[in-house]
């Protein structure tokens, strides 16, 4: 998700293609292509320009909800409803082949699901099967200590820098805890899902969120071709 403006100048994006089975975007004001999922431009006046991230949040919306009871919901809009995707469009996009070349030794299927991470200039994907088998994943990317949460939904999926006051703490999951709760070993305080110290000396404080990118992987590296691959065991030290 990125701001819709540029150098204090708001601009109007339309779809214009798919590169890679990605959107590309174009401006009404210049005439720039931008690739969705880097944010940047990639062809005319504002090629090599790149729009600023802004925080987004992948969720149910039944989590949503309870964490925003006021919230507002956008409805369709009836004369256009011929336009909007079908329900199964995931399933159908899916059946259609990948046009980045495999690598030898390539560690992860085209469309394998991965939560990618990038900080520190450096950056790992995380296979999803590997986060839902072992959630919570402490790891390191680019030496900031990461924290990786899996709502108990399957879905619903949250990344957070562990550092409070420049130390990284450890974090543990509150067994049977439905939403996660997550104790830190140095405070004994007890952490939410959003981020934030409920109870516990700590009661109050938040850790930063770290933007976390839930993609394929024949996608992810084709845009981040340094990206190393998170293996259980290879954990970063803090």
């Amino acid at each position: 998700m990125w701001k819709s403006s540029l150098d204090g100048k708001r601009l109007l994006f339309h779809l214009a293609g798919i590169n890679n089975q990605n959107f590309i975007m174009r401006d009404e004001e210049t005439g720039t292509w931008w690739q969705q999922v880097t944010g940047c431009g990639i062809r005319g006046p504002l090629a090599g320009r790149c729009l600023a991230s802004i925080d987004w949040d992948e969720v149910t919306f039944a989590l949503w909800k309870q964490e925003h009871p006021e919230t507002q919901v956008l409805k369709p809009a009836p004369e256009f409803k011929d336009d909007y995707a079908t329900a199964d469009w995931e399933k159908e996009i899916a059946e259609y082949p990948t046009v980045t070349p495999g690598a030898a030794g390539d560690p992860l299927k085209p469309r394998d699901l991965i939560v990618g991470i990038v900080a520190g200039g450096a950056a790992t994907a995380y296979p999803f099967d590997r986060i839902a088998a072992a959630s919570p994943i402490a790891d390191g990317v680019g030496g900031t200590p990461i924290l990786i949460l899996l709502h108990p939904d399957g879905r619903s999926l949250r990344c957070f820098d562990r550092r409070l006051d420049g130390e990284a703490l450890e974090l543990f999951l509150e067994p049977g805890s439905d939403p996660p709760r997550l104790l830190d070993g140095r405070t004994g305080s007890r952490w939410d899902f959003s981020g934030q110290a409920a109870s516990g000396p700590l009661a109050g404080r938040r850790l930063a969120r770290l933007p976390c990118l839930k993609d394929f992987w024949f996608d992810w590296k084709t845009y981040h071709p340094d990206t190393s691959v998170f293996t259980p065991g290879d954990e970063a030290a803090d």
